[in-house]
């Protein structure tokens, strides 16, 4: 996706209707030594830092629950859509672990320290709506039939995006990305 010029707007979403991503399989990191936890953590870093270094705009359509890492995968996305019933949380310290794949500097980078604070360290789920009020995600939509109405969303969105000039586009990404590292 990096390097084919035909791609202008990345569109994450699930398959499995209900889920947009549940996170890692804590019984099988469970399994893991420490030098196999530390390589799966490693691992999952730089592929959240891999979609967010994308030179084209990426936003998550977020259906269902967007757990932990799954919740560090949507915030690794320039935008993010979820529908008002989503759930979404950094719940890694309720199973006494710390999200690792970027969501401690990602999220508050996006809501504000003191709520990012609140939000990891109680563990809380929340959902859609709430999500769009504290500026989690960019839009908040009601539920569809099929289970898809952020994906649907989402795909409004790309397409006001893709008349747009390319390389205006990549740039005001790599500036607001470079900005917020200044």
């Amino acid at each position: 996706l990096r390097f084919d010029e035909q791609v202008r707007v990345v569109v994450f979403k699930s398959q499995v209707k209900g889920v947009f991503c549940a996170g890692a399989d804590l019984k099988e990191r469970a399994k893991m030594d420490d030098a196999e936890v530390g390589e799966f953590v490693r691992r999952l870093r730089n592929l959240m830092d891999e979609i967010a270094a994308l030179p084209v705009p990426t936003i998550a359509a977020i259906d269902g629950y967007a757990l932990g890492g799954g919740l560090e995968l949507a915030l690794a996305c320039d935008l993010r859509v979820a529908a008002s019933s989503a759930k979404m949380g950094l719940i890694e310290t309720t199973r006494g672990l710390l999200p690792g794949a970027g969501g401690t500097q990602r999220l508050p980078r996006c809501v504000g320290i003191g709520l990012a604070k609140e939000l990891i360290f109680t563990g809380r789920q929340i959902d859609g709506e709430q999500a769009a009020s504290m500026g989690l995600v960019n839009h908040s939509v009601p539920q569809n039939s099929e289970g898809d109405a952020a994906y649907q969303r989402a795909l409004v969105l790309a397409k006001e995006i893709l008349p747009q000039a390319p390389f205006a586009v990549k740039m005001g990404k790599l500036a607001i990305n470079k900005g917020m590292e200044v």
